[in-house]
C-alpha cells in the first residue's frame, strides 16, 4: 500500500486526500440535515410546531454545510479538471436534477414561514421532504458511480444514452445515502430536541439504524472485495465499529455518541472506499476504456502549489468558523421555546402601544 502511494506524484495525491476530506465533511454534516427535512412530512412530525422545531434544529447551520459541498464540486474542478469533466459530461441529467432539488430545497426552507394557513406550509413541507430526499439519493448515486466507475471509452468520453448511468451501483449509492441521513437526522434530533419529539427520534433510530445501514454497508463491502488493501480494510473495521457502537449508544439512551458513531461510520466508510479506488479517480467499466487517475486527470504543479497555499489558510477558517458556529446553537429545544404562528398583517394592523 505505501509503495503505492510513493510510486504516485506528491501534490494530486494531497489533493486526491483534500477532495475526500470535503466529500466526507459533506456528507457528515450536510447529511442530517437532509435527513431533518425527510422529517417534515406527517409520518414523524405530528403537528405544525413540531416541524418549525425541526427546522429550527438546522436551521442555523444548514446552509454552511452546503459550503462543502460547493468546495468539493471547486476543488475537483480546479485539482482534478479532466475527472471534473468525464463526471459531469456523463451524469448531465443526475446532476442537473440535483441543483434543482438543492434550488427547491432552499426555496422551501425559507418561503414556508412567509404565508399562513395549513395548505401554504403542507405544500412547502411537501416540497422540503420530497428535495431533501432527492438530494440524498443524487449524491449517493452520483459518489457510488464516481467510486464502481461509468462508460467511458479511451478518450475519457462516456459511452452510451442520457440513462447510461441508471445501474444498480447508482440505485446502491442513493439508497445507501437515504437511509444514513435519515437515521443521522434522528440522532441529531434525539440529540438537539427535548420532549416527545427526542422520545420518539431515539426510539426510531433504534429501530431503523441497523436496516438502514446495511446499503452503505454493502456499498462499502464491494469496494474492499474489488481493490482492497490492508489500510482501507482497516478503515471498514472502523467503519463497521462506529456503526456498533452507534446502535449500542442508541439503545442506552446517549444521543451524542449514537451521532458520533453514525460519523465514524460514514467516515470511515468513505475513507475506506477512496483508499480502495486510489490511485483512480473515476475507473471505466468498459473493457479497454480509460481509468482516469489521479496522475493523469490532475491540474499543472503550479496550480496545484497556489491551491495548497490558499486551502492551507482557507480549509482552517472554514473548520474554526463552523466549530464556532454549532458551538453557539448548541443547546437543545423543545415545542415550548416555538412561539405560537401569527399573520404580518395581522401584527401590522395593530394598535402601538406608547
Amino acid at each position: 500500500m505505501f509503495e503505492q502511494f510513493m510510486d504516485q506524484p506528491v501534490l494530486p495525491t494531497v489533493w486526491f486526500c483534500v477532495v475526500g476530506f470535503f466529500w466526507i465533511g459533506y456528507v457528515i454534516l450536510d447529511g442530517f440535515d437532509l435527513g431533518v427535512g425527510m422529517l417534515m412530512g406527517r409520518i414523524f412530525s405530528r403537528d405544525e410546531k413540531e416541524r418549525r422545531l425541526l427546522l429550527n434544529t438546522i436551521g442555523p447551520v444548514w446552509d454552511g454545510n452546503e459550503v462543502w459541498l460547493v468546495t468539493a464540486g471547486a476543488a475537483t474542478f480546479a485539482a482534478f479538471p479532466m475527472w471534473y469533466a468525464a463526471l459531469f459530461s456523463a451524469l448531465y441529467l443526475p446532476l442537473t436534477l440535483l441543483l434543482l432539488a438543492l434550488i427547491l430545497r432552499a426555496v422551501s426552507i425559507e418561503y414556508r414561514g412567509k404565508g399562513s394557513g395549513q395548505r401554504w406550509s403542507s405544500r412547502w413541507n411537501a416540497l422540503m421532504v420530497g428535495s431533501s430526499t432527492a438530494i440524498a439519493f443524487l449524491i449517493g448515486a452520483a459518489l457510488a458511480l464516481t467510486t464502481t466507475g461509468l462508460p467511458l471509452n479511451t478518450n475519457g468520453d462516456r459511452v452510451g444514452g442520457p440513462f447510461a448511468w441508471v445501474t444498480w451501483p447508482a440505485v446502491l449509492g442513493g439508497v445507501a445515502m437515504v437511509g444514513f441521513c435519515l437515521v443521522h437526522a434522528l440522532a441529531f434530533v434525539a440529540l438537539k430536541t427535548d420532549g416527545q419529539v427526542r422520545h420518539r427520534a431515539r426510539t426510531l433510530l433504534v429501530r431503523l439504524l441497523p436496516v438502514a445501514l446495511l446499503p452503505a454497508a454493502a456499498w462499502v463491502l464491494i469496494l474492499q472485495f474489488r481493490g482492497g488493501t490492508p489500510l482501507s480494510w482497516a478503515f471498514t473495521a472502523l467503519a463497521v465499529l462506529g456503526g456498533v457502537l452507534a446502535w449500542v449508544a442508541a439503545v442506552s439512551g446517549r444521543e451524542g455518541r449514537a451521532f458520533a458513531g453514525l460519523a465514524v461510520f460514514i467516515g470511515a466508510g468513505m475513507l475506506a472506499i477512496f483508499l480502495a479506488l486510489y490511485p483512480a479517480v473515476l475507473p471505466s467499466t468498459l473493457a479497454g476504456g480509460l481509468d482516469l487517475e489521479i496522475a493523469t486527470a490532475s491540474s499543472s504543479a503550479y496550480t496545484l502549489r497556489v491551491m495548497t497555499v490558499v486551502g492551507a489558510i482557507g480549509v482552517p477558517v472554514l473548520l474554526i468558523y463552523q466549530s464556532w458556529t454549532y458551538w453557539v446553537f448548541r443547546k437543545r429545544l423543545s415545542t415550548a421555546h416555538i412561539p405560537e404562528a401569527h399573520s404580518v398583517t395581522e401584527l401590522a394592523t395593530r394598535p402601538s402601544v406608547r
